[in-house]
């Protein structure tokens, strides 16, 4: 289901990008959020003409954004041309990541599987007048692929100032389901890749006295959420993981940090679980009620990524709508 994928030379034309030839469904895609989704309600600066009702639910339409709504968010100086590297963002709150630090004019490369999906990032970056990002297709459970595609970034930019550990697979299971192998395959997918992708910008990051690592984790493990155990485990785990690499990596001034996203309302979570029972679920134990958009995360991220947050290291942000 998930085979090892080769990373390529990137291509001359055009931002770079690596392609391995054929599409593939995601193993390891963009969106981290384990929640079921649905919209109730508008986020307050959101314009009212880019909604839409639903049944009981309001959604933004299609091709929107929070960003673009409003206009009324921060601008970060320090991020201009700063090399910013995204796991799994093609889709989800990775799409939205990347969207974000390319209209804070960052040089942005990201990595995926999902080929189309990164086109069109791509595309509609592109006809809104920012810079392409740079994307290269490579399976994240794959290290050797993992560590050639960084290789070639490297080389291309030289050093890396911020990596965004956002890829998961949040597929669900019963304890009883679960063997050896499934176990090896869920931490390939959601904890061992950030790992070796720190290690692997580290270096430069060292070589510049300076970086800034945010790792995606999870709300799931605090909840904690039922119906997906080996995810869960994963997504604590990289808590402690960010605690143990902010005290490696402060003596080189490189920052670590972490972000635990609750139910946030995901292409993916529209697709596959927005029902209105879940919806009533998520509100009854949210503190807003109104479902979080994928822009809200990514606000955050922002923030720890750039100077404006020269001194925090070692935590972990919740962006849950007060949920815990």
């Amino acid at each position: 289901m998930f085979p090892g994928r080769s990373v390529l030379a990137p291509s001359a034309d055009r931002s770079f990008r690596a392609s391995a030839g054929r599409r593939s469904r995601s193993a390891v895609s963009g969106s981290v959020t384990i929640f079921p989704a649905a919209a109730t309600a508008i986020s307050s600066g959101l314009a009212l003409a880019r909604f839409v009702r639903v049944g009981l639910f309001t959604l933004p339409q299609k091709g929107t954004n929070a960003m673009e709504a409003t206009g009324n968010f921060a601008t970060y100086p320090s991020l201009r041309d700063r090399v910013v590297v995204v796991s799994g963002g093609a889709t989800g709150i990775g799409e939205a990541l990347v969207e974000a630090f390319a209209r804070q004019r960052a040089r942005v490369v990201f990595l995926d599987l999902q080929d189309a999906a990164a086109e069109a990032v791509i595309s509609r970056l592109e006809s809104s007048g920012c810079a392409p990002p740079a994307y290269y297709h490579c399976d994240l459970t794959d290290i050797a692929a993992l560590q050639r595609a960084m290789q070639t970034i490297l080389t291309r930019f030289t050093a890396v100032d911020v990596l965004v550990n956002n890829a998961a697979n949040d597929a669900r299971h019963k304890i009883e389901e679960v063997t050896p192998a499934f176990w090896d395959q869920s931490m390939a997918e959601n904890l061992r890749h950030q790992f070796f992708l720190a290690q692997s910008v580290i270096p430069s990051m060292k070589a510049n006295a300076r970086g800034s690592i945010i790792n995606m984790s999870s709300i799931s493990w605090k909840i904690p959420l039922t119906g997906i155990p080996v995810y869960v485990t994963a997504k604590a785990a990289i808590v402690g993981m960010t605690r143990a690499l902010a005290h490696e990596l402060g003596p080189n001034n490189i920052r670590v940090n972490c972000v635990m996203p609750g139910a946030i309302l995901t292409e993916k979570q529209k697709r596959l679980w927005l029902t209105e029972t879940y919806t009533a679920e998520v509100l009854a134990s949210q503190a807003l009620q109104r479902m979080i958009l994928p822009d809200e995360v990514a606000r955050l991220v922002l923030f720890l990524a750039a100077d404006d947050s020269s001194a925090i290291t070692n935590q972990s942000y919740v962006v849950d709508g007060g949920w815990t």
